[in-house]
């Protein structure tokens, strides 16, 4: 006879994560700023978002890092916004799990 252990892992049950170092969140929160954001017109009539590094660990600091290309500039500003919003989660996620609901 064969005898299968099954574990179930969830947030609370795994061994505490790393934590994300101040170094990324501080890179993530510059990231949720509009104002460290631009769109450049390239050559080719694409239109590229990018960044303004704050941190010295991502890259070179005090410079623009591209991020990504779109065929018009509503469809990259429309990237900056999703950046933007998906960084906000990463910070929220990176506090730890949340209550969402509660029962008496």
């Amino acid at each position: 006879m064969t005898t299968y252990y099954w574990r179930t892992r969830s947030w609370s049950s795994e061994p505490r994560q790393e934590k994300v170092s101040e170094q990324t969140l501080k890179l993530w929160s510059s990231l949720t700023e509009k104002k460290n954001w631009r769109i450049t017109e390239l050559y080719n009539e694409y239109f590229q978002t990018e960044f303004y590094n704050t941190v010295e660990d991502f890259g070179e600091k005090n410079q623009w890092i591209p991020i990504t290309r779109r065929k018009t500039i509503e469809e990259a500003e429309a990237a900056i916004d999703e950046s933007i919003s998906h960084y906000k989660k990463r910070i929220e996620i990176s506090k730890g799990p949340k209550v969402v609901k509660t029962f008496k």
